[in-house]
C-alpha cells in the first residue's frame, strides 16, 4: 500500500470557512476520484503530544493506493499534476510524504 500524506498550512489571510467549503467537497471528491484511490481522508489538526508544543501543520491529506505502479500512474499522471499544480496555490508550508505501508492492523 502507498500512502501519500500532505501537510499544510493556509496562506495568512486565507477564509478558513470558505477553504473548508472547497476541500469537503470539490476537492475532496477529485481526491476520490483519482485512478486507483482506495482511501483518502482530511483532517484539521488541533493539537499535539506532548501538549506543551503546537503543530507546525493546521490540515493534513491522506490518499492511498494499493501498490507503487497504481500510485505513480495516477498521481504523476499529466491531467493529476497540472491541477495539482493549480490547488497549491490555496495552501502554504506545505509537504509531501510518500510512504509504503509496512504493516496493517485490523481492529476486529
Amino acid at each position: 500500500m502507498i500512502r501519500l500524506t500532505v501537510l499544510y498550512n493556509l496562506p495568512e489571510g486565507t477564509d478558513e470557512d470558505e477553504f473548508l467549503r472547497w476541500r469537503l467537497n470539490e476537492h475532496q471528491e477529485a481526491n476520490a476520484g483519482m485512478p486507483n484511490v482506495v482511501r483518502t481522508d482530511f483532517a484539521r489538526i488541533d493539537e499535539t503530544w506532548p501538549r506543551e508544543g503546537t503543530s507546525p501543520y493546521r490540515f493534513m491529506t491522506v490518499a492511498e493506493w494499493e501498490d507503487r505502479e497504481s500510485f505513480e500512474n495516477s498521481f504523476y499522471h499529466p491531467d493529476v499534476q497540472a491541477k495539482l499544480k493549480e490547488d497549491v496555490k490555496k495552501i502554504t508550508d506545505e509537504v509531501f510524504l510518500i510512504s509504503e505501508i509496512l504493516t496493517e492492523t485490523k481492529n476486529s
